[in-house]
């Protein structure tokens, strides 16, 4: 059990107890969070240690900014490449480019966008001047 000061092993490590005062402290202190916030992500995700850790840290990264663009997270790249769709190569090129606000990487890709048009287009005319 989590709360058995007898037991010290990986079992009793691996767990959060929250009806001892000195775990809910202990953990609290770890993870940064208020020990309203670990109690919550206790209830939501269970009292393994790893997943509430897990959990505080994706809160903390969506709390964080929610306009910027993380690279070294995969979710973020899948959510911003299905946003913006384009690839996750094009979405780290653009990210190095612009750099890692959302919106400079939007107005990024439209002009590069943009661009693109503007190039076919005069191939276009070109081909109808030439025929």
């Amino acid at each position: 059990m989590a709360d058995s000061k007898a037991k010290r092993g990986g079992a009793d490590r691996a767990l959060i107890a929250l009806t001892e005062k000195y775990e809910v402290a202990y953990w609290s202190k770890k993870f940064k969070v208020t020990p309203a916030k670990l109690k919550y992500a206790v209830k939501k995700v269970g009292h393994s240690a790893k997943k509430v850790e897990a959990y505080i840290k994706l809160q903390k990264h969506r709390a964080s900014d929610k306009s910027r663009i993380a690279l070294g997270e995969a979710y973020e790249v899948r959510y911003w490449s299905k946003k913006f769709k384009i690839t996750a190569a094009r979405l780290k090129a653009a990210v190095a480019a612009a750099g890692h606000s959302s919106r400079k990487v939007e107005a990024y890709l439209a002009a590069q966008k943009a661009a693109k048009k503007a190039r076919k287009a005069k191939k276009t005319v070109k081909r109808k001047k030439a025929a």
